[in-house]
């Protein structure tokens, strides 16, 4: 990971991938950055988020020609919803919090 406020810990990303490889040969790698909350961004998001994670797609499909398409955004599906069931599961769900708990609780685990 690297911070995408500051420029230099993505420039140290070489180094730390060298290392990296030094260590552990042959493992997917994914390049990710924190902070992309922050406003004051250095770095486009798109090198943050599209590139690592079609990276280790591809890898783990083992398919390097692997892409992504955009597909539209569908509504969720209408669920009924029966409101005497609801009304009665609420009362049970009351009259269950309103029960004392008992007292002697502890001798169960022993």
């Amino acid at each position: 990971m690297f911070d995408v406020t500051a420029r230099l810990t993505y420039k140290n990303v070489p180094t730390w991938h060298r290392d990296l490889c030094r260590v552990c040969e042959n493992i997917p790698i994914v390049l990710c950055g924190n902070k992309v909350d922050v406003k004051n961004r250095q770095l486009r998001a798109i090198i943050i988020l599209r590139k690592p994670f079609l990276y280790l797609a591809r890898k783990l499909a083992g398919d390097p020609n692997l892409h992504f398409v955009e597909t539209p955004a569908l509504a969720p599906p209408e669920v009924p919803i029966d409101l005497a069931a609801q009304a009665q599961h609420e009362a049970e769900l009351a009259a269950a919090a309103s029960q004392p708990l008992p007292d002697d609780d502890d001798d169960a685990f022993e």
